[in-house]
């Protein structure tokens, strides 16, 4: 028994695994045919011999090519065109999902030139004490070659040409159909680009996706969820999934991972989200929004919340750099909402402060409503002149004190923590006064 050092197995052992293979599929023809049909079954019967197939698996073998960026992908009509083994960039990052992404777990494709072809690599695949035939004729070579033949020269010839499969191609060639991006340059020059498909990082995604929605355990979850029964864990949903098909009804024409994919690339949707917002209304029959839809927003009041408990925390403690910072940043989330809520006030009707259930002071009025002073005089007289910005941050800093000072208790500051708060919440109505004059 010849065994090859670098491996365990023999060639014995590899002749027997390729025999059974070839027997399976020849049994199989044989069971298509009529039991009279004696002529045809000895046409299948010397085919399936294994020195004949294999001499026709080692010609067809260049008609398909292993490749993580099959070019089929861009248009099925493509053929003798470059397809690519590529494992990704790895300088690209782990915030960037790419090939490089996989790493160990890359699974390479098989790109077809003839679909016919696709039964060549189950036979470069078949499994050998833990090889395949694919890794025997790229490390193995004498091993395999004693199992397929006793002629050396043809024997050699034959690996030569299956592991052929497994090599990048070259040179590189692309096609008529292959689609192309220009790609600006220095000098006024461009590159031009062809944009290949990842079938091993689609199939990842495919295999995940698939695996989430439709295994067993994801079922029991969702059914458990359904009876609203406990259950050990969740599973994922993808909500708005969209399913884009290669190769219609043939998608072995493609390629192998697309066969085994039913044809299917999952397409998740790429959308800015869509916020469904209560509608907006004008602050009515108030006098300030502050102690109106100002204050009673949710942000706000969880803000003036933990600024509350925060100044109460550090009431018995010697005032830091720290301690005013977190003061300063709390105010400014504050200040930051102020904004927003008048932003959003300014999309409403130019001249929704003349309502009659407008109670707002005159100074909001300005600061909320500056559309109108472009059509009413009077009102445009007290926007150009009042003193409406300073008033308005007035405003803000007294309904914020008297906010912190709940439960009817006083800000917990002695003198001088009381000049910093003074001097905190000053700096922070300069950059309010700056941003409502910028809207001036």
């Amino acid at each position: 028994m010849d065994i090859d050092k670098k491996s365990e197995v023999s060639a014995e052992e590899v002749r027997g695994v390729i025999e059974g293979f070839l027997a399976d599929r020849m049994q199989a023809k044989l069971d298509s045919l009529k039991k009279e049909d004696d002529d045809g079954r000895q046409k299948i019967s010397e085919k399936y011999k294994l020195e004949n197939w294999v001499a026709d698996a080692s010609k067809r073998v260049s008609q398909i090519q292993q490749a993580t960026h099959p070019v089929k992908f861009v248009h099925p009509s493509i053929k003798k065109c470059t397809s690519l083994v590529s494992f990704g960039n790895p300088a690209a990052g782990e915030l960037l999902v790419g090939t490089q992404t996989l790493k160990g777990k890359l699974t390479k494709d098989v790109a077809v030139e003839n679909a016919a072809a696709l039964d060549v690599y189950k036979f470069l695949t078949l499994d050998v004490g833990g090889v395949s035939i694919l890794d025997l004729a790229v490390e193995n070579r004498n091993v395999l070659r004693q199992a397929l033949t006793h002629d050396e020269a043809l024997g050699n010839r034959w690996v030569d040409e299956f592991e052929y499969f497994s090599k990048p191609r070259s040179p590189y060639k692309t096609h008529t159909l292959a689609k192309q991006i220009f790609w600006p340059v220095e000098n006024g020059g461009y590159h031009l680009l062809a944009p290949l498909f990842p079938t091993s990082l689609v199939h990842q995604v495919w295999s995940t996706i698939r695996e989430d929605r439709f295994s067993e355990t994801t079922k029991d979850a969702r059914e458990a969820r359904k009876k609203e029964l406990p259950y050990p864990h969740g599973y994922r949903e993808y909500p708005n999934l969209a399913i884009q098909k290669f190769g219609g009804t043939k998608p072995q024409n493609i390629s192998q991972l697309n066969s085994e994919r039913y044809g299917e690339n999952h397409l998740l949707p790429s959308l800015p989200p869509q916020w469904n917002s209560d509608p907006l209304k004008p602050p009515l029959k108030v006098e300030s929004v502050f102690d109106g839809p100002f204050g009673r927003r949710r942000r706000v009041r969880e803000l003036v919340k933990t600024l509350r408990e925060f100044l109460y925390s550090v009431q018995d403690v010697n005032s830091n750099i720290r301690i005013r910072n977190k003061r300063i940043e709390l105010m400014g989330y504050l200040v930051d909402e102020v904004l927003l809520f008048a932003a959003e006030l300014r999309e409403l009707d130019a001249l929704w402060s003349l309502h009659p259930d407008c109670k707002l002071n005159i100074d909001e009025q300005c600061w909320l409503n500056p559309e109108r002073a472009k059509t009413d005089p009077e009102f445009s007289a007290k926007y150009t002149w009042a003193d409406w910005q300073e008033n308005v941050c007035k405003r803000f800093a007294s309904w914020l004190n008297a906010q912190l000072s709940k439960p009817k208790k006083p800000l917990p500051f002695d003198d001088n923590s009381a000049r910093q708060w003074r001097g905190d919440m000053e700096s922070e109505l300069n950059m309010l006064r700056m941003e409502v004059a910028y809207y001036d």
